[in-house]
């Protein structure tokens, strides 16, 4: 890492907007473009704060500041356009990031298996791969996007079935939960009544899963074979953490093959379980269905714009979510007027959103907007910081119900510890690259 004076790392910093500020090439070594990052007043008081705390004395090493991650993935060797950090963007071991690259890639979304029992004989719970699809418009009314989706298969004989995937660790661990929702505040009447939102007060479920402790697995030991292809092609890269592989290359195909976008339908099937075993019905008759499903964090191919002209781009969003607007091929038919869906979570005790795509983002940021508050506190000084009782009485006092597995992720993933979802939402919505449709509230949160 280049290491200069507060004063001079700002040279290379300019302020274009009330809410994006351009990172020039030179900020690090070898950048093939420039960066950008959009803030509020707020959010952009935290960014320079990294930035200054990282140019102390004996500050080299540990967490890089948000910018510097920026200026890092503009370094990588494909991208095109611009390296752009979202208003949830923060110091961290990984870039979050999204870039676009014609020849590169690193990683993206795992899915973790759970035990099942099915019952004998032919039942079983298969876990497949959207190889092709014939019907766009059939297949988006099922919930399927785009080809590499993963679905889950359940032919059970068994009503043990619900019992056993329930006691399965399905959310993963970390920043991952389960909450129930109340619709707050409404932004956007038409949008949110296409989305089956028709009034404030209307319950909801949203789920965050993943698998941290897997994820990390896989992803370091695919660094040491992607460090082998990097020293084969002369490949170079300023952080260690940002190895990668030409796209066409046999160590990214490999490496690829382990991640696809996962809905989270065994999560959805215990939902559904639980709220109707609850009310003593179905959850026809609750009226129970999906709004959306969406990844983060996963690299996906596409075709954008670049200098004016069309190009089939491999899309990184690591930290980011995609936005598509209204009328774009991609997104479910449901949705083809609104612009897609965007489900924004908040952390334990503090509000969530979901926006939708709009046709700016397509110009600014590939289709790309925030994906959650993005982290304020580091988890081991949230543990050092924070008391674990203090957190569970606030939250007690606000009406809000929780159930976590382990003692410290109350500490870690305290609302303190993450920036305030409000000001990320509210810059991505101002900056035009997403537009604000509903506002959920927490009264209950499961923790994996």
């Amino acid at each position: 890492m280049v290491v200069r004076q507060y004063n001079e790392e700002l040279k290379y910093l300019e302020k274009i907007s009330s809410h994006c500020w351009k990172i020039k090439k030179g900020f690090q070594p070898n950048m093939n473009v420039e960066g950008v990052f959009f803030v509020n007043d707020h959010l952009e008081k935290l960014m320079l704060e990294e930035l200054r705390n990282s140019c102390r004395p004996g500050m080299v090493g540990g967490f890089l500041p948000g910018v510097k991650q920026i200026a890092n993935v503009a370094a990588l060797p494909g991208i095109v356009g611009r390296s752009v950090g979202l208003p949830d963007v923060h110091s961290g071991k990984l870039p979050s990031t999204q870039w676009l690259s014609d020849n590169t890639m690193r990683s993206s979304n795992i899915w973790k298996r759970s035990p099942l029992t099915l019952g004998a004989g032919n039942h079983y719970a298969e876990i497949q791969i959207v190889d092709e699809i014939y019907d766009k418009w059939a297949a988006s009314k099922m919930g399927i996007e785009d080809v590499g989706q993963v679905c889950v298969m359940i032919h059970s004989g068994s009503r043990g079935f619900g019992h056993q995937v329930a006691t399965g660790n399905l959310l993963g661990a970390g920043n991952h939960y389960a909450e129930i929702q109340i619709v707050d505040e409404i932004y956007d009447k038409w949008a949110a009544s296409k989305m089956g939102i028709e009034d404030v007060g209307q319950v909801c479920v949203m789920i965050h899963s993943g698998s941290r402790g897997f994820g990390h697995q896989v992803a370091t030991d695919a660094l040491v074979q992607m460090e082998k292809a990097m020293k084969r092609d002369n490949i170079e890269t300023n952080d260690r953490q940002l190895a990668c592989a030409r796209i066409n290359s046999n160590k990214n195909k490999a490496f690829a093959k382990q991640f696809n976008t996962t809905p989270d339908d065994l999560d959805m099937h215990v939902i559904y379980d639980a709220f109707a075993k609850q009310f003593n019905t179905t959850p026809d008759d609750l009226d129970m269905h999906v709004i959306y499903d969406v990844s983060h964090n996963i690299a996906k191919t596409e075709e954008h714009m670049v200098d004016g002209k069309q190009k089939t781009l491999l899309v990184h969003r690591k930290g980011s979510t995609r936005a598509f607007p209204p009328h774009h091929p991609l997104i479910p038919v449901d949705y083809q007027l609104t612009g897609q869906p965007v489900l924004i979570g908040g952390t334990m005790g503090t509000c969530s959103y979901v926006l939708t795509g709009t046709e700016k983002g397509m110009q600014e940021t590939f289709g790309s907007t925030c994906h959650g508050a993005g982290r304020a506190l580091s988890r081991a000084k949230s543990r050092r910081n924070l008391d674990y009782q203090e957190v569970l009485n606030k939250l007690e006092s606000q009406g809000i119900s929780i159930r976590v597995a382990s003692p410290k992720l109350v500490m870690e993933e305290a609302p303190e510890s993450y920036k305030n979802v409000t000001d990320v939402v509210d810059t991505c919505h101002a900056v035009g690259i997403s537009k604000k449709t509903f506002k959920l509230r927490p009264v209950a949160v499961i923790k994996g």
